[in-house]
């Protein structure tokens, strides 16, 4: 009876991390198209072929909330708020190694 109840409760915990593990993708696959166009936009010092390099890094350094907020931008439009978010995860350290790193990579 305890392992039928402990083998529910492990079945539980992985469906339901495979459906955030979902849900995270999805969210940072929209954030990327409003971190595209603020790049693009509103960075105009990024040369266009580390575009995409600069948009990986955000994404990929930022924190659920932000992501949410950036998705929610590819939806009803980029405003300060969202540049402003772009602007503070670009600024973080790991964030910077990233952008090095793939700066390095594609020259």
């Amino acid at each position: 009876m305890i392992r039928a109840l402990l083998l529910t409760g492990v079945l539980a915990l992985t469906a339901c991390t495979e459906v955030q593990n979902a849900a995270d993708s999805t969210g940072r696959k929209a954030a990327t198209s409003a971190v595209t166009e603020i790049i693009a936009i509103h960075f105009p010092q990024v040369p266009k072929p580390l575009i995409q390099t600069f948009t990986g890094c955000v994404v990929d350094n930022a924190q659920a909330v932000e992501v949410r907020e950036l998705a929610k931008a590819s939806i009803v439009g980029i405003d300060d708020d969202t540049v402003a978010v772009v602007r503070n995860v670009l600024s973080r350290p790991a964030t910077q190694t990233c952008l090095k790193s793939g700066a390095t990579q594609l020259f």
